[in-house]
């Protein structure tokens, strides 16, 4: 039984152009600097203790956010992402992609830093629901900790060899995923910008044979193949 598993947002729904629309009305002439400050507060509001859901962490951290770049926001707010959470648009590569890897026999998974509700809301916009769901909410947790990882190969019973993770960010999945020595397809759909403004690693060296670059999820099921083809498990 081979697997492909996904990162969701960034990577299936486009969540930056996403977030821009629903909190345009907020941030007015901000707005991108709202939505790029909220992207860097969220990770360090996911790792505090003890754990929060995820609708927690997002208007916590768009209240932060709004602070840092001048935009007072009320809580109610600061809600505004949570309750038009469904408006995320899926990128428009995304369902042919879907459909090319079902066609290859994989099954397909979706490990997200998300709640059961709102992760269920988004689900709807997909043609057809995925075979396995893992979000924050059910493993208490938040990548780029490992947790979601070690859940799903407990759950789905999936050899390593048998299983390509598909991710955008290289902070909440392509590092944790290589750390575990899995293939992986990094679907870099932002040109680096992550990287770049991370100052992390470049990756896809040519000694890093469980890792493959695209740019587009045009290319996801190539890249999957390809790195289904080769003989030897990375770990």
């Amino acid at each position: 039984m081979r697997w492909v598993t996904f990162d969701c947002f960034g990577t299936l729904v486009d969540w930056r152009s996403g977030f821009s629309a629903l909190l345009s009305s907020l941030g007015g002439a901000r707005t991108e600097d709202l939505v790029r400050a909220y992207h860097e507060i969220e990770p360090v509001v996911e790792a505090d203790t003890p754990h929060r859901s995820y609708k927690e962490v997002l208007a916590t951290s768009l209240q932060r956010a709004g602070r840092q770049v001048g935009v007072e926001l009320t809580p109610a707010q600061a809600n505004a992402l949570s309750r038009s959470w469904e408006m995320l648009p899926v990128f428009e590569d995304v369902e042919p992609m879907l459909a090319g890897l079902r066609a290859m026999g994989c099954r397909l998974a979706v490990l997200t830093n998300c709640d059961e509700d709102l992760f269920a809301r988004t689900e709807r916009s997909f043609r057809m629901p995925f075979d396995l769901v893992v979000t924050a909410e059910r493993v208490r947790d938040y990548k780029p900790a490992p947790t979601h990882l070690r859940f799903f190969s407990r759950s789905s019973g999936v050899a390593d060899r048998d299983w390509v993770h598909v991710a955008a960010s290289w902070f909440h999945d392509i590092v944790p995923t290589s750390h575990l020595g899995l293939h992986r397809v990094w679907l870099d759909r932002d040109g680096a910008r992550e990287n770049a403004a991370t100052a992390a690693p470049r990756p896809g060296n040519a000694a890093d044979g469980g890792l493959i670059r695209v740019r587009s999820g045009g290319e996801v099921c190539d890249a999957v193949a390809r790195l289904y083809n080769r003989r030897e498990p990375t770990r």
